[in-house]
């Protein structure tokens, strides 16, 4: 029993690294963001909390004035709504898209580490009026998980610089 334990976890592994499968590893980010002061006109934002968050998780330290920073993260921009996308035969909204948008670059002392860059997320939902309330969770919810992805992707591009 143990040789076929042994037999089939060796089986795993090898299956496991010829597919390319490898852990994800700690975001790294450029030297330069070592100290980032984080820009913008809304701190209190889903996008800015968690990518605050994120990158202070990350190791860097993320200063609250500009001349302490040798890195400065730009959030130009950070819109989030919903939208109808269809209706029923009665005209009532029966489907929704809420989208998450965030434009923002990156620059250490005179150098652009990244040039702006717009990123956008949207998820759908079903809206029933008789349960507002649970609709109404399950909005931010989404936007919730939307602000996520759009940090993870953020991160994701500065691990690459």
């Amino acid at each position: 029993m143990s040789l076929f334990r042994t037999t089939l976890f060796a089986g795993l592994l090898l299956a496991l690294s010829a597919c390319g499968f490898q852990l994800r590893s700690s975001l790294t980010v450029p030297a330069q963001m070592s100290s980032t002061y984080i820009e913008t006109a809304d701190t209190y934002s889903l996008f800015y909390r968690k990518l605050r968050r994120e990158l202070q998780s990350a190791g860097v330290r993320v200063v609250d004035n500009k001349a302490d920073a040798s890195a400065v993260f730009s959030i130009l921009s950070d819109e989030t709504d919903q939208r109808v996308l269809s209706v029923s035969a009665r005209n009532v909204p029966r489907e929704y898209e809420v989208y998450y948008s965030v434009y923002y670059s990156v620059q250490a002392g005179n150098a652009v580490l990244m040039e702006p860059q717009l990123q956008t997320a949207t998820r759908d939902y079903t809206y029933d009026e008789t349960r507002v309330l649970g609709k109404s969770r399950e909005e931010d919810l989404l936007r919730d998980a939307i602000a996520n992805d759009l940090v993870r992707i953020v991160l994701i591009q500065l691990s690459a610089l």
